[in-house]
């Protein structure tokens, strides 16, 4: 696989919980590399990457796979209406930033900061 597929099957074995960026995989690819555990050929204009045989005893050897404990305990059914809300939120402040008057935007944004306010009082368990 090259780094970006490897990214999207993280995603995809943790049911979404855990998605690293590319700012941590294809330094821990390098590192890989300079250890003997991966070797990579480009194909394509892309870099591949394949388990050595050393590589391939120590996956096997080790802890349990990190996208498997990622997703454990997650509460699928709220975290999707978690994201539906936001993205609804977005979607609305998103037209009101494109089509409404300056002073139509000026009210959004402070229904933004109050809620994100809000939000986090809700934590401190206040009102």
């Amino acid at each position: 696989m090259h780094g970006y597929e490897m990214i999207q099957e993280i995603g995809e074995r943790s049911g979404g919980a855990w998605k690293p960026s590319p700012g941590s995989v294809y330094p821990t690819l390098q590192l890989l590399e300079d250890e003997g555990l991966i070797t990579s050929a480009s194909e394509g204009g892309k870099k591949l990457f394949t388990l050595t045989d050393s590589g391939r005893t120590e996956a096997e050897s080790g802890a349990e796979a990190p996208w498997e404990e990622a997703g454990r305990g997650v509460d699928w059914e709220s975290m999707n209406e978690i994201r539906q809300a936001g993205f609804g939120l977005m979607e609305a402040f998103g037209q009101v930033w494109k089509t409404g008057t300056a002073e139509q935007r000026q009210k959004a944004l402070g229904v933004i900061n109050d809620a994100r306010k809000k939000l986090y009082l809700i934590l401190a368990d206040e009102d």
